[in-house]
């Protein structure tokens, strides 16, 4: 089973927002038994929390289903272990999620920045390709965040298929 790991800070807004939209895609596409995606923090600081109540409405707004198990939590050295495709949503992920991994999966993995997709896959990180922080924002911001998120979803799945 080839692994996404979608990572952000607290793993209660865009990490798992993500979870769910790559999810959905990768149903639609039928590849639900070849690939799985997961999300993760590299914080603890929202560990065993649901996913913010803001992200929720705007994925059930846009018609996702909301899962009812998402238990926040920070990266594990199993969930390390099990990725393939690692999908830090910031520049701040991406150096944070550099500096835990052991330097065998740095060099045996794919890390690339979650927007990194929108066009082709960059492997250079980059500030200027980070996804948005909706959780001090607005409605509107989370709004924004699920656009960034479904920019790059057919194209990461793309991507994880060429890599099976």
């Amino acid at each position: 089973m080839y692994t996404i790991n979608a990572v952000c800070t607290g793993n209660i807004c865009r990490s798992a927002m993500a979870e769910v939209i790559l999810r959905d895609t990768i149903s639609k596409r039928g590849l639900s038994d070849v690939i799985q995606v997961k999300s993760s923090g590299v914080s603890s600081e929202e560990h065993g929390h649901d996913i913010d109540r803001r992200a929720k409405k705007v994925l059930a707004e846009h018609g996702y289903n909301i899962p009812t198990d998402h238990f926040a939590h920070k990266i594990t050295s199993q969930e390390i272990e099990d990725t393939d495709l690692f999908l830090p949503m910031t520049y701040s992920h991406y150096s944070r999620l550099i500096s835990i991994l052991p330097a065998a999966k740095r060099e045996n993995s794919q890390i690339f920045m979650y927007r990194g997709f929108e066009s082709k896959p960059i492997s250079e990180p980059s500030a200027s390709i980070d996804l948005i922080d909706p959780w001090y924002g607005t409605i509107a911001d989370f709004e924004i965040a699920i656009e960034q998120i479904e920019a790059s979803a057919d194209a990461i799945i793309a991507f994880a298929e060429i890599e099976l």
